[in-house]
C-alpha cells in the first residue's frame, strides 16, 4: 500500500526533540528520512535513559521508520558525499543555530546550486534574524519571552512549567512540518525550491490565539497569571480534589453544561453565576470544592455518568495507557525491537481514510545504513567506527 509522502527524500541533520519529532511525522507517513549524523556519537537523545536495547526508549519513539548515516561535515571527502546525497533529496532540515552550515559551506545558498527544487529547513529557537538569533535557548526560555509562561499558574504565585514542551513540539516541530508540507506543495507547481525559517518562539508566540487577540483590542485589562478563563479563571473550568486525593476536571464551560454540572453537586443556586466577577468565582471555587472533597473520584463519575457536563477524571500516565478510549483509538501500540520485547509506542494521532500509517521500522543504530545508503549513490564508505 502507498504513503502519501513515498518517493520523498528527507536528509535529516537535527538532534534531541523538536527536528526528530518533525521527521518523525514525516517518515510515518512515507518518506524515506535520513538521520545524516556525527560518527563521534551522533543524535545525543540516543544515550539517555531508560534505555531499549541499547539506545533510549525516547531515541527509539522519535527516530522510527528512519535511516541513519554517520558523516563528518567537517571533511572535505564526506562533505562532497552529503553534496551528492542533497542532489537525491527533496528536504533537508537542520537544526544549529544560523551561520554554522554557511561556515561549513552548506548553506540553503550553496545547496540549492545543486538542486534547485531542494526545500531546507532551518528550525532554531529564534529564527534567522533578530536580536536573539545567535543565542543558545532551551523551551523554557521559549515560553518565557513569548509571554506564555507569565500565565501559567495560580494567582500570586510562580509560573509553573508545562510538563511538555510546547515551545519546541507545538512552537517548532509542528511548525517544521507544516511549512516543508506546504513547500512540497508549492514546488511540485513552480519547480522551485524554498527556505523555511522556523523559529520555537514565534511558533510558541502563535499558540496565543485565545489570549493577544483579545488582549490587543483591549489593552488596558492585561491578563495576569490565574485570571484567564481557560487557565482557571472561573470556576466552571477548573481542577478539584476529591475524598481520595484524585483530580476531578471540570470543563463545563456553557451554561448548559455547567447547569447540569450545578446540578449533580447540589448547588444549583451557582448556575446563575456562572459569569460572575472575578471575586465571586474565587467564592465559588472554595465553594465547589468543599462539596467535590465528600466523595472519592469514582463516585463523581458514577453520579455524572450519562450527565453532559464536560467532566472527566484526571488520569495518570499509567491509567491513559490502560483505557478503553486510547486502545479503541490505537493510539498507542506495541511493536518488535531486535534488541528487546516489545515495546510501546505513540502511534501517529493523524489518520487518514485507507491509508494504513504504521511503525515499519525500529530506530536506526548510528551509521546502521551507510552502506545501503551510499551504495545507493554508487559509491562505498566505511563504518562510522573506521570513518
Amino acid at each position: 500500500m502507498s504513503l502519501p509522502l513515498d518517493g520523498v527524500r528527507v536528509l535529516d541533520l537535527t538532534r534531541l526533540l523538536p527536528g526528530p519529532y518533525c521527521t518523525m511525522m514525516l517518515a510515518d507517513f512515507g518518506a524515506d528520512v535520513i538521520k545524516v549524523e556525527d560518527p563521534k556519537g551522533g543524535d545525543y537523545a540516543r544515550w539517555n535513559e531508560p534505555k531499549v536495547g541499547d539506545q533510549s526508549a525516547l531515541f527509539c519513539s522519535l527516530n522510527r521508520n528512519k535511516r541513519s548515516v554517520t558523516l563528518n561535515l567537517k571533511d572535505e571527502e564526506d562533505k562532497q558525499l552529503f553534496i551528492e546525497l542533497v542532489k537525491t533529496a527533496d528536504v533537508v532540515i537542520e537544526s544549529f543555530r544560523p551561520g554554522v552550515m554557511e561556515r561549513l559551506g552548506l548553506s540553503y545558498e550553496h545547496l540549492k546550486q545543486h538542486n534547485p527544487q531542494l526545500i531546507y529547513c532551518a528550525l532554531t529557537g529564534y529564527g534567522q534574524t533578530g536580536p536573539y538569533a545567535k543565542e543558545a535557548g532551551h523551551d523554557l526560555n521559549f515560553l518565557s519571552y513569548s509571554g506564555l509562561l507569565h500565565l501559567q499558574g495560580q494567582p500570586g504565585e510562580k509560573p509553573l512549567i508545562p510538563s511538555v514542551q510546547i515551545g519546541d513540539i507545538g512552537g517548532g516541530a509542528q511548525m517544521a512540518t507544516i511549512g516543508i508540507l506546504v513547500s512540497i506543495i508549492d514546488a511540485q507547481k513552480t519547480g522551485e525550491g524554498q527556505f523555511i525559517d522556523i523559529s520555537m518562539l514565534d511558533g510558541t508566540v502563535s499558540w496565543m490565539q485565545t489570549i493577544l487577540p483579545d488582549y490587543w483590542a483591549n489593552p488596558d485589562e492585561e491578563p495576569d497569571r490565574g485570571e484567564l478563563v481557560l487557565s482557571g479563571g472561573k470556576a466552571c473550568y477548573e481542577v478539584y480534589r476529591t475524598k481520595d486525593d484524585r483530580y476531578l476536571a471540570v470543563a463545563a464551560l456553557e451554561f448548559k453544561f455547567w447547569k447540569n454540572f450545578c446540578e449533580v453537586i447540589g448547588k444549583k443556586a451557582f448556575i446563575v453565576q456562572l459569569n460572575a466577577p472575578v471575586e465571586q468565582q474565587q467564592l465559588l471555587k472554595k465553594a465547589i470544592q468543599e462539596v467535590i472533597e465528600q466523595k472519592t473520584l469514582q463516585e463523581w463519575l458514577v453520579l455524572f455518568d450519562g450527565k453532559e457536563a464536560c467532566i472527566s477524571p484526571v488520569l495518570t500516565p499509567q491509567e491513559m495507557s490502560d483505557h478503553q478510549h486510547f486502545k479503541d483509538r490505537s493510539l498507542i501500540t506495541e511493536v518488535e525491537h531486535p534488541n528487546a520485547e516489545r515495546i510501546k509506542q505513540i502511534n501517529n494521532p493523524i489518520k487518514l481514510e485507507g491509508k494504513n500509517i504504521h511503525i515499519r521500522k525500529n530506530a536506526p543504530g548510528l551509521g546502521e545504513h551507510n552502506d545501503e545508503v551510499f551504495q545507493e549513490l554508487g559509491y562505498l564508505k566505511n563504518q562510522a567506527s573506521d570513518t
